[in-house]
């Protein structure tokens, strides 16, 4: 495992505070992809970064604070070759303080299973947020601090 990033390095961070509604977060995403740092980079990759900052931000959103009222805030700062982010909130804690494992939900032990014989209707709902994140981020990480949760990432790009 890849360590935190750390985001009082090197470059500009730049921060966002969304409310923990959906759409909040919706109209928050699309200030995060229209302001620096994602208005830098190109296409593919600021939809790279839309599809991890979405899932993540909607999974706080839902779960830490159950669709309650509360407040999401997000650093950013392009280092090198990535996007380092740090995510930050007051809501509740992960199970067990910990992520959860990523993988694809339905497919049993075996990581050869393939979702291609069953019918879209078929499919689990809920839990492919995660493996996409685990997927697409390196040195993720979380931690329960001071009532907050930290979830730190990089992006590669």
């Amino acid at each position: 495992m890849s360590p935190a990033p750390d985001l009082a390095g090197a470059g500009t961070s730049h921060s966002f505070v969304l409310a923990s509604d959906p759409l909040a977060v919706r109209t928050g995403l699309a200030k995060i992809a229209a302001a620096q740092p994602l208005s830098q980079l190109t296409a593919d990759q600021r939809g790279t970064v839309e599809v991890v900052l979405a899932e993540v931000l909607n999974n706080v959103a839902k779960h830490a604070y159950a669709g309650g009222p509360g407040q999401i805030s997000v650093s950013l700062r392009l280092l090198g070759a990535g996007l380092a982010c740090q995510i930050t909130d007051s809501g509740v804690a992960m199970p067990g303080n910990q992520l959860p494992a990523g993988g694809l939900p339905g497919r049993g032990a075996d990581p050869a299973s393939s979702y291609a014989d069953h019918s879209l209707s078929d499919l689990p709902e809920g839990g492919f947020g995660w493996h996409l994140i685990r997927q697409l981020t390196e040195g993720l990480h979380y931690a329960r601090v001071g009532g907050q949760n930290k979830l730190s990432f990089t992006i590669p790009l």
